[in-house]
């Protein structure tokens, strides 16, 4: 409670920048264990885009295991089942001939005592799941394109490259998780994807807008490095940082964890999972990748190159206010 205090009131200066290896190391291993998984696993994608076939129905005092096995009794292969609500229930199946429904529809009935027509049955071909995975690349693609436009209008073209490799970080772990964990890849989750950017990038612009306004200050005469003065502005936006993620992690929580395992709101676990991981690395990316990043990019530079050169000569450039550290600006200097 006490760190939590001081960290809330702004008595402790964390240098961010100063321990680049640290947070570089630790987002190159989480990319190599999230590469792995979409490598060896793959994304488990939904039937809306690779297609095949839909029976829902509500059934009480059953388990996901019977309704399992009363589909794959009917010689279907794979068979995902989910619980929706108390007593509602979701089978999808590869895509399965009209012969092949009927009987998987008349042994649900038959096995959970389900008139045959509340036994809804949803088909969906492959060709139309292609077509939504295509719409969906197309409205990532303008999303990313939309951010590099309005960052280097906003601020400048390194402060949008920053931010959109910390965006591809994001959704490279999230989707990485995704991979390891199994969980379905549907619409919603790619609504998920969508948000998750969206807010990092929001972390992100308050972050770089308090850099921008404390470097501007920066000249032949300035006590700070670039690598300082990012740090210090770093810190200023720390407890909002961490004060909107957590109201927004939150409910997300909640819903990922008592709506899906107390209610049973299975169907709810494609967007709470994609919302709850990416909001966690989010905020990670906007202090700990982006900002780092960004202070690489500028530090080579003529002019904050200079200031480092000069601190580092009269021997100001070791620390900053509240004890940033500027080790990192004098060997960029000297190179």
């Amino acid at each position: 409670m006490g760190l939590a205090r001081r960290l809330y009131r702004g008595e402790i200066d964390v240098d961010f920048v100063g321990k680049w290896r640290l947070w570089y190391s630790l987002s190159g291993l989480l990319l190599v264990v999230s590469l792995a998984g979409l490598l060896i696993n793959g994304l488990n994608l939904g039937v809306e885009f690779k297609g095949g076939t839909i029976f829902s129905f509500k059934a009480g005092q059953t388990s996901v295991q019977e309704v399992r096995q009363s589909v794959l009794d009917e010689g279907v292969h794979q068979v995902i089942v989910q619980q929706a609500g108390t007593d509602g229930w979701r089978a999808t199946t590869e895509s399965l001939s009209e012969d092949t429904r009927a009987q998987v529809q008349s042994a649900i009935s038959k096995d959970f005592n389900v008139p045959v027509d509340q036994v809804s049955i949803q088909a969906i071909g492959p060709s139309w799941g292609g077509e939504v995975s295509q719409k969906a690349w197309i409205g990532l693609g303008v999303f990313m394109l939309a951010i590099i436009l309005y960052l280097s209008m906003a601020f400048e073209p390194k402060m949008a490259l920053a931010a959109i490799v910390a965006l591809v970080h994001d959704l490279v772990i999230t989707a990485g998780i995704y991979a390891w964990s199994g969980f379905e890849v549907t619409p919603a989750t790619l609504l998920g994807f969508l948000t998750i950017l969206g807010y990092s990038l929001y972390d992100a612009v308050v972050v770089f807008d308090m850099i921008k306004e404390v470097t501007a200050k920066l000249g032949h005469t300035s006590k700070q490095t670039y690598s300082m003065a990012a740090n210090n502005a770093l810190n200023h936006t720390l407890i909002r940082s961490l004060n909107t993620s957590l109201v927004a992690i939150l409910p997300v929580a909640a819903i990922l964890f008592i709506g899906t395992t107390v209610l049973g709101a299975g169907t709810l676990k494609d967007l709470s999972l994609s919302l709850f991981v990416g909001m966690i690395v989010g905020t990670y990316s906007s202090l700990c990748v982006a900002t780092p990043l960004l202070v690489t990019l500028k530090e080579r530079e003529p002019k904050y190159q200079a200031i480092a050169r000069r601190l580092a000569s009269t021997g100001g450039g070791g620390k900053g206010s509240k004890g940033s550290k500027g080790s990192k600006s004098a060997a960029v200097a000297k190179g």
